[in-house]
């Protein structure tokens, strides 16, 4: 009943040009670098992630670390003072 008027699709020339190609294609070196730039970034991604993993273990060993060296400490004390009595 009540529906939209959609106007008409104008049509468009259909004429194509076709550029002539002056450049000739540059040859390379012997090896394509678009293979390796993949890996290249897989590797560094790879090194970035391993360095960021060692470093969260190391910190964790030095909390531990520090963390067993205040309970010696504690520790110690409490016996040094039960043994004075």
């Amino acid at each position: 009943m009540l529906r939209p008027k959609l106007p008409d699709i104008p049509t468009l020339p259909t004429t194509t040009v076709m550029p002539h190609q002056t450049q000739t294609p540059v040859s390379s070196a012997g090896r394509p670098v678009a293979p390796y730039a993949g890996v290249c970034l897989g590797a560094v991604a790879a090194v970035v992630v391993v360095g960021i993993v060692l470093t969260a273990l190391l910190a964790a060993v030095a909390v531990s670390a520090v963390s067993v060296a205040i309970a010696a400490v504690v520790l110690r004390s409490l016996l040094s003072s039960a043994n004075k009595r």
